[in-house]
């Protein structure tokens, strides 16, 4: 029995930081996990950058409720859900995905938590297991998925390499230079094509 995994950002929507980076003019924000593999490093700097700037959770909210999905990507989510159960395994926050969730038609959505005081400063966050894309599969398959899986940076290599196949999804160059073993697609229906080649 088969499940697909798809990262968020990237993959279905622009990077969250980014859009918000460019929605407020502050280059620092616009850091993602394809310039910085360590994903909690990347966290600590972004919530010690907030603090610095005054920046809180519904400054970011907000920017997110303006942000559209990748052109195409409700359509690819519909058709890949009429033949796999889906889960967006991402190590994006519950504060942040809603809205965007609510675009995609509701799909299942594995990710973290913020730490947030009543005024809406962030002071923290709490992933939702060590390695959580990882894991994930490695949980999947311990109870008797075949997994199939996209992203598009450095933390998802896990995931990828774990899955029966594992596709890189509008990467960078570098990351598709330094992993040849993964197939590697810039389009909607190429990469809906591969999926059903992997069940077949």
């Amino acid at each position: 029995m088969y499940i697909t995994c798809l990262d968020l950002e990237g993959v279905l929507t622009p990077e969250i930081w980014i859009e918000f980076a460019n929605a407020v003019g502050m280059e620092e924000f616009k850091r993602t996990t394809r310039d910085e593999p360590d994903y909690d490093k990347l966290m600590r700097y972004r919530i010690a950058l907030m603090k610095e700037r005054g920046i809180k959770l519904p400054d970011i909210q907000a920017a997110i409720g303006k942000m559209e999905l990748l052109p195409g990507a409700k359509e690819f989510l519909d058709e890949l859900r009429s033949f796999s159960q889906v889960i967006i395994v991402s190590d994006t926050f519950k504060e942040f995905a809603m809205p965007i969730m609510k675009k995609l038609g509701w799909p299942t959505i594995f990710c973290n938590e913020l730490i947030v005081d009543p005024d809406g400063t962030v002071t923290g966050h709490r992933m939702r297991l060590e390695d959580s894309k990882y894991n994930t599969i490695a949980g999947l398959k311990a109870i008797g998925f075949d997994v199939v899986s996209a992203g598009d940076s450095y933390n998802d290599l896990g995931m990828l390499s774990l899955s029966k196949a594992g596709f890189l999804f509008r990467s960078t160059d570098e990351i598709k230079a330094a992993h040849p073993e993964l197939r590697a697609f810039e389009e909607y229906d190429e990469l809906l094509a591969a999926i059903r080649e992997a069940m077949a």
